[in-house]
C-alpha cells in the first residue's frame, strides 16, 4: 500500500513511501533569503518530511539538488554538507542540476530514502 502525505499545493504529495522507500520533495519557505539560508531551511523541511514516514537524513541513498544559479553551487555545497554530516556511510549519491524555478526559489531538493526498521 502506497503512504502519501499531502502538501500545500493540489494535485501533489509532498512525500511518499512504499514499502521500505520513501520519496520526497522540499523547497524553502522562506524565499525572501539567499542560497545558502534557502538551502538550510530546504533540507530541514526534507529531514522532517523523512521523519513523518519512518526515516531520516542517514538513510538518503539519492538525491537531486536542483538550484537557480550555478554559480551558488558553492554555497550550496558548505551548507548540504554540514547538514549530512561528517560519516561518510550516510553520504547518499547526488547530483545537482542547474535550472529554471518559480519566483524567488533558488533551490528544490528531491530524495529517495530507505525506512527505519
Amino acid at each position: 500500500m502506497i503512504e502519501r502525505k499531502p502538501g500545500i499545493y493540489a494535485g501533489r504529495s509532498k512525500s511518499s513511501a512504499y514499502n521500505d522507500l520513501v520519496w520526497t520533495v522540499a523547497t524553502s519557505s522562506d524565499t525572501s533569503v539567499g542560497i545558502e539560508q534557502q538551502t538550510r531551511l530546504t533540507l530541514a523541511t526534507i529531514q522532517q518530511n523523512l521523519l513523518e514516514l519512518g526515516s531520516d537524513k542517514t538513510q538518503i541513498v539519492s538525491a537531486q539538488v536542483y538550484i537557480a544559479n550555478m554559480a551558488e553551487k558553492l554555497k550550496m555545497d558548505t551548507q548540504w554538507k554540514i547538514w549530512v554530516g561528517d560519516n561518510p556511510d550516510h553520504w547518499p549519491q547526488r547530483a545537482c542540476l542547474g535550472v529554471n524555478l518559480e519566483g524567488d526559489v533558488l533551490i528544490e531538493v528531491t530524495v529517495t530514502a530507505v525506512r527505519k526498521i
